[in-house]
């Protein structure tokens, strides 16, 4: 890692009121707390719509930071009452230190931070096949989940109207006015830049088709929709509308944008709402796409709301079945209307070893060296795999030249498009690992750039923070094991809390850098209190909710967000009900 003075660190990190950018640069795994990667710029967006999709601020610059801290010569230690024991650490009445009696993590005070995730963009090419037959019919899926956008939704009027095949999400219009919706089930979408890319298998006959890209959607009769309608004569039609109540009103006077168009040909819808303004291009896919927008209007009625597709055949379509072949959906930037916010001044940092309750000369000089730090902590390097983190790579050790660091999947797609999993720590980098024991665990090509929940876990505390990792199961409980399960049970450190069975563990003493383990799977693994997700508890977000840190399928990587599950610990989404087993590290 590069090493850099607080001055240097701070003039990268904290620019006057700055909302950091997920930094790049060059470094090796960290194992001194002066260990700091250099700060880039943001990756860009779609301009007019979100800044960095992830991003970590610090409060702003001033005289204050380049103040050393001061300490009283003499550190006072208080054993703080409760299970475990915590020993706090003061000088001059004020809490300089927060150590836990058998765990390695200390909580410190420094500078508030405010970490933020907003929305990533993804492409959904649908290379996949579903229903999958064989599963029973109440249990098929008919589009299944995007790869990264969430899991769509279909509506009206049969189920056996939607599939898809590898390279497209198929509606069959099989009956005459009735519409067909696929939607993600992502409602509280805001501003948006996104396309979609279709095309009808068939001119229709007796009365026209429609293809419509819909975006703040609320429901079947709540939306809007930019929609090419296709004529018997072979004409393509853009119109924009508003569905409200059933009651639809056209924004702008219909558009014809080409004649004679064959079946078969692909169409380009584009939307970009940005507040209350929108526009909308269309074209031929096999043009390039025009620099002008065909439609450019304002309308408020819907705040926020999901983004999808609606197919319509006019009543009065002679030739149907017709075929609606959709090959891309692709969102290139996206906000949400309240994007997830956690701020706090809590820094997480890691002991060579194990406190074991007693004051000795040597933690005294890591506490005072550790005071008023702003070198990345545990919850730094868990943000740096956040949507939008740009790459870091290893300067020296082991994965010399690989990266180390920066925006990461969950894993690579089985025939249905779900992911798989199994991504650890160095699948991500891309090599094999020689672990304590002597095992050897190869590279995976298809793991590159991903991790798993445990996989994630293991690269924040056990590359980057210097905590031992094991091959596998490992019961020594000094290291830390491959599976969430195994952790659960055998991870180094203290347990904090753990389910009675009836109900999940109040947590009282929760901290940020926390491993927090679920029991969320709705199969079998449930009715055997059995472990299979885990994350790092981030701290209370602006709602005054635990929110935590994981990487997780549907999402397609690391999040602190909502999409697929809330991450949160209160309330009773999923894995506020599933918590099962809090522990220190």
């Amino acid at each position: 890692m590069i090493h850099a003075s607080r001055r240097t660190l701070l003039t990268a990190f904290a620019a006057s009121a700055a909302s950091v950018p997920l930094a790049g640069a060059v470094a090796a795994p960290a194992r001194a707390a002066s260990s700091v990667p250099v700060s880039v710029q943001p990756l860009a967006v779609a301009a007019g719509t979100a800044a960095a999709r992830s991003s970590v601020t610090l409060s702003p610059l001033d005289a204050s930071y380049f103040a050393p801290v001061t300490l009283d010569a003499s550190l006072t230690t208080t054993v703080l009452p409760g299970s475990p024991a915590r020993t706090e650490v003061t000088s001059g009445g004020r809490r300089v230190a927060l150590l836990t009696h058998g765990a390695r993590t200390v909580v410190l005070p420094g500078p508030r931070r405010t970490f933020t995730e907003d929305k990533r963009p993804f492409v959904d090419d649908f290379r996949r096949t579903l229903p999958d037959l064989s599963l029973p019919v109440a249990e098929r899926d008919h589009w299944g989940a995007s790869p990264g956008g969430g899991v769509w939704s279909t509506l009206g009027p049969v189920d056996t109207d939607y599939s898809v095949v590898p390279g497209a999400g198929v509606i069959d219009l099989t009956t005459d006015y009735a519409s067909r919706h696929a939607s993600l089930r992502d409602d509280d979408i805001t501003d948006v830049d996104v396309r979609s890319v279709a095309a009808f298998d068939k001119v229709p006959t007796g009365e026209a088709c429609s293809y419509a890209l819909s975006f703040g959607y609320q429901d079947a009769h709540n939306n809007y929709r930019a929609r090419l309608s296709f004529l018997t004569t072979g004409a393509v039609q853009l119109r924009v509308e508003k569905e409200v109540a059933d009651t639809v009103t056209q924004l702008t006077p219909a558009l014809t944008l080409a004649t004679g168009v064959p079946a078969n040909t692909d169409w380009t819808i584009r939307v970009r709402r940005e507040g209350s303004r929108i526009r909308v291009k269309a074209w031929r896919s096999e043009s390039a796409e025009p620099s002008a927008w065909d439609v450019d209007v304002s309308d408020s009625t819907f705040a926020k709301g999901r983004v999808g597709l609606r197919a319509l055949a006019n009543q009065g379509c002679t030739n149907l079945p017709v075929r609606l072949s959709v090959s891309r959906f692709q969102v290139d930037a996206a906000t949400w209307d309240a994007p997830p916010s956690v701020t706090h001044g809590d820094w997480v940092r890691v002991l060579p070893r194990p406190f074991d309750g007693t004051w000795t000369e040597e933690l005294d000089q890591v506490i005072r060296g550790w005071a008023g730090s702003t070198a990345p902590d545990v919850l730094a390097y868990a943000a740096m795999f956040l949507g939008g983190a740009p790459a870091v790579t290893a300067g020296a050790g082991p994965a010399r030249g690989r990266q180390v660091l920066g925006e990461a999947g969950y894993g690579y797609l089985d025939p249905q498009g779900y992911r798989y999993e199994g991504a650890d720590f160095h699948e991500y980098m891309g090599i094999g690992w020689t672990f304590d024991d002597g095992a050897y665990t190869g590279p995976s090509s298809k793991q590159v750039g991903n991790l798993d929940c445990s996989g994630y876990t293991r690269m924040v505390y056990g590359y980057h923070m210097g905590v031992p990792l094991a091959a596998g199961e490992d019961t020594s409980r000094q290291r830390l094991p491959r599976k969430s399960r195994d952790m659960a049970d055998h991870a180094p450190g203290v347990r904090i809390d753990r389910t009675d069975g009836t109900a999940p563990p109040a947590a009282a003493l929760l901290q940020p850098g926390d491993l927090v383990l679920f029991n969320a799977d709705s199969g079998d693994d449930r009715q055997t209190d059995t472990v299979d997700h885990v994350g790092i508890h981030l701290g209370v977000d602006a709602a005054g909710r635990r929110r935590f840190l994981s990487s997780r399928k549907t999402v397609d990587g690391p999040t602190m967000a909502d999409l697929g599950g809330a991450s949160l610990l209160d309330g009773t989404g999923t894995y506020a009900k599933t918590l099962h087993t809090v522990h220190r590290i």
